[in-house]
């Protein structure tokens, strides 16, 4: 995605002088860098950037100023993407984030172990998409037992929905399955029916259904 704006934010220089590096040498346009979430904000502010890279933990209190700071980008501008990463996994306040929209990821720094991988998850992300870190997905399985509304789906639509909460693509899934991607598309189609989920555009849709799959495990 050649041209994509992108601003990023990371109290560890190294990192994010190293991020912006790659990401240039990717064809994408570093708008600037903020080293704490009143920089980015001004940042976003002045350029309003395609996507916006930041960490969760930031000055002063390296508690969740990230998030703050990604979730006030999302109500000022919802076109703005964004992709949170984090060495931690936090729950409740990236469900929030996720639950926000389309145009959003999260991923964990320590499992970011591909480059190339790491590049089409931001294309992806800026394109209108969602990511889940697998990590988050599993540790909201373990925390969060109640009913369980997806008793209509079939163990193979399970199966999808289990990799679509991984982040994947239809084409990701595809593979990961080794069947053809127009018989993933129908699956996720009929796990959106099955699910009663609200008519919106499809990634949203995607994201409500992972949701659903995250609240029932």
């Amino acid at each position: 995605m050649t041209g994509t704006r992108v601003a990023i934010a990371d109290d560890d220089v190294l990192l994010r002088e190293g991020l912006a590096s790659l990401l240039e040498r990717s064809n994408f346009e570093i708008v600037g860098q903020a080293g704490d979430a009143p920089e980015l904000l001004a940042l976003v502010r002045r350029h309003v950037p395609d996507l916006v890279v930041v960490d969760i933990r930031m000055p002063p209190t390296h508690v969740n100023e990230g998030l703050e700071a990604a979730q006030a980008i999302r109500r000022e501008w919802p076109e703005t993407a964004i992709l949170v990463l984090s060495a931690h996994v936090e729950v409740e306040h990236a469900m929030q984030l996720l639950a926000s929209g389309d145009r959003i990821g999260y991923l964990l720094k320590s499992r970011i172990t591909d480059v190339e991988e790491f590049i089409d998850t931001l294309e992806r992300v800026a394109r209108g998409g969602s990511v889940v870190d697998p990590a988050l997905v599993q540790e909201l399985v373990e925390v969060r037992r109640r009913h369980d509304p997806l008793a209509v789906l079939t163990e193979r639509e399970r199966e999808v929905l289990s990799l679509v909460a991984e982040g994947r693509s239809n084409a990701g899934v595809a593979r990961r399955l080794w069947v053809t991607e127009g018989t993933v598309e129908k699956h996720v189609r009929s796990i959106l029916t099955k699910l009663d989920l609200p008519e919106a555009d499809d990634d949203h849709r995607r994201v409500l259904a992972v949701l659903t799959y995250l609240e029932s495990h």
